[in-house]
């Protein structure tokens, strides 16, 4: 396993929707690896502190931001803030996500709205926000190779179909796509761009079923690996792709699904 301790040193990270799930993770395991960290949350304030406390445990620095990244004036406030409290910038994971799940046939318009503008503007304003501060910024080799690194975390839904939730899938696909331009518009300002798809995680979302011996028996069918992934198996990937041992990945999207993308109701037995 890659020693991951301090990877990070003098590097600061925001991360959106950092009070609970994979993005609590993503953040603790980014203090761990050395950065400083910004945590993002709309609703979940103790969650927030709770994710601060962990970081700061860990020996690195931490501070929340309240605000939502659907609304330009919140996430420019956010970047403000990181900036007031830490000076530069090096990492953004756009991990802030929503699900309102309906058949598409009873889907309203704001079912729709509401999560395209959290899943898919949020990650958009957030990208451009932070590719600004980092050109404004510069290389700095002494602190990495990049100029800056975003990670977008998007979903096995932009690739897999998922009936009842359209406006989730069609985020997360438009994601995929959205990742893939900015980078190859960013590479050559060296801003490293690309996404994690995560399978199924264990997180409070999901919880009703992982906890539930026959919605793990269902879940398990679609894992060909036989295992429901944790926070951490993102959260240890996101660090890596955050340093100069990725330094050469740009436009990836990295499935961590225990094949969930491999189609297992397909396999041979």
């Amino acid at each position: 396993m890659i020693d991951q301790n301090l990877l990070l040193r003098n590097q600061t990270a925001i991360v959106t929707g950092g009070s609970s799930g994979i993005g609590q993770g993503i953040a603790i395991a980014l203090g761990a690896a050395g950065a400083n960290v910004v945590i993002n949350f709309h609703g979940d304030e103790e969650g927030a502190k709770k994710t601060q406390q962990a970081v700061v445990d860990k020996g690195s620095k931490a501070i929340i931001v309240k605000g939502d990244v659907g609304k330009e004036e919140d996430v420019k406030m956010i970047f403000e803030e990181t900036k007031k409290t830490f000076g530069e910038l090096h990492i953004l994971v756009n991990n802030a996500g929503i699900q309102e799940d309906k058949p598409f046939l009873e889907m309203s318009l704001e079912d729709w709205q509401k999560v395209i503008q959290t899943n898919l503007t949020g990650a958009f304003l957030c990208a451009q926000r932070a590719a600004k501060v980092f050109q404004e910024q510069g290389i700095k080799e002494e602190v990495s190779k990049a100029c800056g690194k975003i990670i977008f975390i998007s979903s096995v839904h932009d690739t897999i179909p998922w009936s009842g939730r359209v406006n989730y899938a069609t985020a997360k696909g438009g994601l995929k796509m959205m990742m893939k331009s900015i980078a190859q518009e960013l590479a050559p300002k060296k801003i490293r761009v690309n996404s994690i798809s995560p399978g199924a995680i264990k997180t409070p979302i999901n919880e009703h079923e992982w906890k539930d011996e026959e919605g793990k028996k269902n879940m398990l069918k679609k894992i060909p690996y036989g295992r429901i992934g944790d926070t951490e198996d993102i959260a240890q990937a996101a660090v890596w792709l955050s340093s100069d041992q990725a330094d050469y990945i740009t436009g990836t999207s990295l499935y961590i699904d225990g094949g969930m993308t491999l189609y297992p109701s397909f396999q041979e037995k």
